[in-house]
């Protein structure tokens, strides 16, 4: 199913546009349906899996414009975690009159409370400060729609179920309200049992991303290293299968010529080749006559290449959470994987956000003699 499909607002629909979204994982697929008509769900789903616009677009087209009330909230249990969920809503509303408040400790709450006051209609927050504003008054919920209690396990491992049960005592008791957890245990169910009637459990399986089962590294290059050092990694690492990606079509065109042209067996794939062409290319990769595939995102969604025990990122991905759907193409059926990711020093802070929301350590890497650092 594709976004495009769904009983969203045109300006919803343009904004989840600009970021790419197109076909719908399966997380998406089944939750987002369910909420638009306002139902509850419980969700097992990892983070990458999808899960912010699983409940992000139908938080926002359940919004009514003229309330100056928070009419959306979502708890989550870091503050690196809130600023990603707000970021990502944000950019979901880019073409509506959304505003997105993140609020989190460790830094002045004056400047919260003047946005609370100015009006804002989705409150992204984390256990600690919510309730502080709470108790101040500074937050009200009398009008909330939707509440999303996000990585519900993490929260109740790092002992926030005082809080969370606190905070859920003061929201109105009609509202439309889902948690999402990478494991459904006695605690969540307990909790779900509580406080969110007639839920609906939506699983997404294991084998949609299994980020524990792959060796992450990176290699620190400036770009303009980026084709050789790719090179050299191929042939010292003696990769004879990978899938190569790049940010845009034109870096894949020219990475695939320039491969080609040094010996490498080497094809492109991406969304401006005949469908003709992608399947014949495909076809090859899958069979094991080509041993490189330079692709744009349009390979790590929707298309049925699996088993691949290299990933290599030549471009670090704008989002995040495409990492995820990037070198989830290796590590599959419990096989183990490798996916090594290029990084420029100006990318640090993007590496640094891939490895909060994966919550694994992403290794750096050098070529012989100094393999792992």
């Amino acid at each position: 199913m594709k976004f495009e499909e769904l009983p969203i607002s045109p300006e919803l629909k343009k904004g989840l546009a600009d970021r790419g979204f197109d076909e719908m994982f399966p997380i998406q697929e089944q939750a987002i349906p369910r909420m638009l008509e306002g139902g509850n769900v419980i969700g097992q789903a990892k983070t990458g899996t999808g899960k912010t616009a699983a409940f992000g677009v139908p938080m926002i087209q359940g919004l009514d414009w003229d309330v100056k009330g928070v009419q959306g909230f979502v708890l989550a249990p870091t503050r690196e975690l809130a600023v990603q969920i707000s970021e990502d809503l944000a950019s979901y509303g880019r073409h509506t009159p959304l505003r997105v408040l993140t609020v989190y400790g460790g830094v002045s709450i004056e400047g919260q409370i003047q946005e609370l006051r100015r009006g804002v209609h989705i409150v992204v927050g984390t256990p600690g400060r919510i309730i502080d504003h709470m108790r101040r008054g500074t937050l009200r919920f009398d009008g909330l729609k939707a509440m999303v209690l996000d990585e519900a396990d993490r929260m109740l491992d790092m002992g926030f179920i005082d809080d969370i049960e606190w905070i859920l005592r003061r929201t109105p008791r009609e509202k439309q309200i889902s948690l999402w957890s990478a494991t459904i245990d006695d605690r969540t169910r307990r909790l779900s049992r509580r406080y969110i009637p007639d839920a609906e459990m939506i699983i997404v399986s294991r084998d949609e991303i299994a980020v524990e089962t792959i060796d992450q590294r990176y290699m620190m290059v400036a770009d303009f290293e980026k084709l050789e050092m790719l090179q050299r990694l191929i042939d010292r690492m003696q990769i004879d299968r990978a899938l190569i990606f790049c940010r845009r079509r034109t870096t894949v065109d020219w990475l695939t010529g320039r491969l080609k042209r040094a010996g490498f067996d080497a094809e492109a794939i991406h969304g401006q080749l005949s469908q003709a062409r992608r399947e014949g290319v495909l076809e090859a990769f899958r069979e094991l006559r080509l041993r490189l595939l330079v692709a744009t995102e349009v390979a790590a969604r929707g298309l049925d290449i699996v088993d691949v025990p290299f990933i290599i990122n030549y471009d670090i991905p704008d989002d995040p959470f495409m990492y995820f759907h990037r070198i989830g193409r290796t590590a599959r059926a419990g096989k183990s994987g490798t996916a090594v990711t290029f990084v420029t020093p100006e990318q640090s802070e993007e590496l640094a956000r891939i490895e909060a929301l994966t919550g694994t350590i992403i290794r750096k890497m050098s070529l012989p003699p100094d393999f792992l650092l």
